[in-house]
């Protein structure tokens, strides 16, 4: 009977001693997964709830709660216009909607700049950068994209007419990955009709674009074509006429130079009743 006793404790003993080992190794994993959790707090630092997209919104679209979302963000670094409070994002006597006038993803945050004031639809300006200008160019079918354009697509934008010195017609393009923001009078894809061709496309430009595209539309045919997403912007110059076209190689007229007279001097006397012209050396 002892002798089971003695046995019962010392395997009580080891077990305990066992148990012990594990919750010290339990209890320092704890404390080095609660140092390193210090360690990230102190680097990333307070945390607050901030809204954020909770979709990708087109330029037009209506904001509404379902659209957004909270989540955490480090206070040092927030946006100086990001919304924190729902109250301002959303006002109870708000005469209206916000809308968005910048096209946004989704848990992108939700800045003053990329929404409207409560109410206030979004207009034309509101898609121009910085220095950008909007320029209407007048198209149709022979423009090669009418029917096709749709707001905030980029295309090029070609130029035809008279040269000096080059026979015919020249093709040359003048702009490239220009974005478009309006057809007509639709200032997103969702206003756009797909049976109808359109009229005018509103493209956004520098100043100096401005003036460029003005003059060839008064003084020749511009063309366009549709920009791939993600295509990079053409820098050489691009120049077709006639003769390139067809492959035509013209010999330019050999003007041969006129070949110079002998410069002869005379002296004329009379003698008696008769004239004579003698030739002398010529003075320079």
């Amino acid at each position: 009977m002892r002798a089971v006793f003695g046995l019962v404790l010392v395997v009580g003993m080891a077990l305990a001693g066992a148990a012990v080992y594990m919750i010290q190794g339990y209890i320092k994993q704890t404390e080095v997964l609660l140092q390193k959790e210090r360690e990230f707090n102190a680097r990333a630092g307070k945390l607050v709830e901030v809204f954020v997209f909770a979709k990708a919104l087109k330029y037009g679209d209506e904001l509404t709660p379902e659209d957004v979302q909270l989540i955490y963000w480090p206070e040092k670094t927030l946006p100086e216009t990001i919304f924190r409070d729902q109250a301002l994002l959303f006002p109870e006597n708000a005469p209206g909607p916000r809308y968005i006038i910048r096209p946004t993803e989704a848990y992108e945050p939700v800045l003053a700049s990329r929404v409207t004031e409560p109410g206030e639809l979004a207009g034309l300006t509101a898609k121009l950068e910085p220095g950008k200008r909007a320029f209407a160019i007048k198209v149709g079918v022979a423009s090669g994209v009418s029917g096709f354009v749709k707001p905030d697509d980029f295309i090029d934008i070609y130029w035809t007419g008279q040269v000096s010195d080059i026979v015919g017609e020249a093709t040359r393009l003048i702009e490239s990955s220009i974005q478009i923001i309006a057809v007509d009078n639709a200032f997103n894809e969702g206003q756009v009709s797909g049976s109808t061709d359109a009229r005018t496309v509103t493209v956004a430009a520098t100043p100096e674009q401005v003036a460029r595209l003005a003059q060839a539309q008064s003084s020749g045919q511009l063309s366009m074509s549709l920009v791939g997403a993600g295509a990079q912007v053409v820098t050489e110059r691009i120049e077709v006429n006639t003769d390139s076209m067809l492959g035509i190689v013209r010999e330019e007229a050999v003007v041969e130079a006129p070949k110079e007279v002998e410069k002869v001097c005379t002296i004329k006397s009379r003698k008696g009743g008769e004239e004579i012209e003698t030739v002398i050396p010529c003075r320079d």
